[in-house]
């Protein structure tokens, strides 16, 4: 099914305001499919002046059986409906025409500063609506409201927050109907449940519904500016209530009929469960980013106690190899440093990698030539399982090119750089070109790192070194290739590909 931005972008030609209107009708009108047990379709002119119409919304009930049950968003209107639309365009006032048997249909103009900019149909299947009592009659009372309203220019508010975020109420959590004053003139039963556990035990017809909730609030809690207007439905705003029991959700609509307000419309939601799972989650959170903050400081000692070390030694390959452990942990530890900083198992690796490449260079080319390095593209968001084996990669082949392609004994007389290190990354779904012969899933990620030094000996074979060792060891866990090569004039470009795994991949 289309989006209504696509449909109002290729179909219709609509005034952005207009547009952003009809968005926040469709944001918000699931609560009238489900409160009138109908379906729902929106209807636009589609060059403003009705001649022609486009359907382009479509909303289902949760609470009944549906009207439709294909995609009709994109359809032309019949010629008999379209004479109706007209007509409801044009006299801005709702209309009930002659209907077939078992079919109602009521066409409701929706109206935006003093205009109508589209039309409404609700579409009921009287064989098969349910059979009315409390429940029913009193939705049918409010959708008929909220319909009111639409044709009025009041419904959607201004004020109200756009769209449905996480735990906001809908109509089958729970709805209550409050008089002019507040005072509760009737509530469905999933809302006498939620004020139950609430603490509430009283009869809730007839009770003050801001009484019943100040009345539990924990003592000392500050209130929430905004729930006063909200528990006495005089503002289209939301607000959670959290006691001891149990933690609600509830967002208040006011009831108005040509701005007059003569009541409100409740929905509540019983979200304990639900806030319980969150926290459950944020101390999850908190805990794996102190797991990481801990595994950095510990890898950072390891790599202090190396460097130590290494300057109490004589022999200068024990030296150098304990200094060229201290690096590795180092870059690790990089790794650590970063993800307790996220809020999840997954890094931007870009700053990773200018980290590491310009900690590499310093300490290879310390007290001699400076080597410039440079970033090119983008590795984006990487699961941590790939990042410490990527940036142990990036700095073995970083630390290669300084140490072999350039002379960093002595400063240059002029102070300009010995060279420069390129790294580049380009990162693509998998099963476009370049991608290696391994196994398949996740997306591919080329690397290149290339400088301008001396380039590859006559007849050298890379990989033969430890670090070396390592990068092939750690680039065949990640399911690729790598390859050496000379740079024309001079230099060497190192490229490699590797599979990262899906960001929402387990394991």
């Amino acid at each position: 099914m289309p989006t209504l931005r696509e449909v109002l972008g290729q179909q219709v030609a609509i005034p952005r305001a207009d547009a952003e209107w009809l968005h926040r009708l469709v944001g918000d009108w699931q609560m009238v499919a489900d409160l009138s047990f109908s379906d729902l379709t929106l209807w636009v002119p589609a060059g403003g002046s009705g001649d022609d119409w486009v359907l382009v919304a479509h909303a289902r009930p949760t609470t009944g059986p549906n009207f439709y049950n294909d995609d009709v968003v994109g359809n032309a209107p019949e010629p008999g409906r379209r004479d109706v639309l007209d007509t409801v365009l044009r006299t801005m006032r709702l209309l009930d025409p002659p209907q077939a048997e078992f079919v109602h249909e009521q066409y409701v103009p929706v109206v935006r500063a003093g205009r109508a900019v589209g039309v409404l149909v609700r579409h009921t299947d009287l064989h098969n609506m349910r059979q009315q009592g409390g429940l029913e009659v009193n939705y049918l009372q409010l959708a008929q409201s909220l319909l009111r309203m639409i044709g009025q220019g009041a419904f959607p508010s201004e004020m109200a927050p756009a769209g449905v975020g996480r735990g906001t109420p809908r109509v089958g959590d729970g709805v209550l109907r409050l008089g002019a004053e507040g005072m509760i003139e009737y509530a469905s039963p999933n809302a006498i449940s939620a004020l139950r556990r609430l603490g509430h035990t009283d009869q809730v017809a007839g009770a003050d519904l801001s009484e019943i909730v100040t009345a539990r609030l924990p003592t000392g809690v500050t209130l929430d500016e905004t729930m006063p207007l909200v528990l006495t439905g005089r503002a289209p705003w939301g607000t959670e209530i959290e006691t001891v029991r149990s933690n609600l959700t509830l967002r208040a609509v006011p009831l108005l009929d040509h701005g007059a307000r003569y009541g409100s419309m409740i929905l509540l939601r019983d979200v304990s469960e639900l806030r319980r799972r969150e926290r459950e989650l944020m101390t999850k959170d908190a805990t794996i980013r102190e797991i990481h903050h801990r595994v950095k400081n510990n890898l950072q000692t390891v790599s202090a106690l190396l460097r130590l070390q290494s300057r109490r030694l004589d022999d200068p390959g024990a030296r150098a190899a304990l200094q060229e452990a201290g690096r590795r942990v180092s870059t690790v530890a990089l790794v650590h440093d970063t993800l307790s900083h996220g809020f999840d198992e997954t890094v931007l690796f870009d700053e990773i990698a200018v980290r590491m490449a310009r900690a590499t260079v310093e300490v290879a080319s310390q007290g001699g030539a400076r080597v410039a390095t440079e970033h090119r593209g983008s590795f984006g968001r990487i699961r941590a399982e790939d990042a410490t084996p990527l940036a142990m990669i990036l700095a073995e082949l970083v630390h290669n090119a300084v140490e072999h392609a350039f002379d960093t004994s002595t400063p240059t007389t002029d102070g300009a750089p010995a060279g420069t290190v390129v790294v580049e990354a380009a990162r693509a779904a998998s099963g476009q070109t370049g991608e290696p012969t391994t196994a398949p899933g996740g997306d591919l990620l080329t690397v290149t790192v290339a400088d301008d030094g001396r380039g590859l000996p006559e007849g050298h074979q890379p990989g033969t070194g430890l670090g070396m060792q390592i990068v092939q060891s750690l680039i065949s866990d990640l399911r690729g290739e790598i390859h050496w090569e000379t740079q024309e004039p001079h230099g060497t470009v190192v490229r490699f590909v590797v599979r990262l795994r899906g960001l929402s991949t387990e394991g």
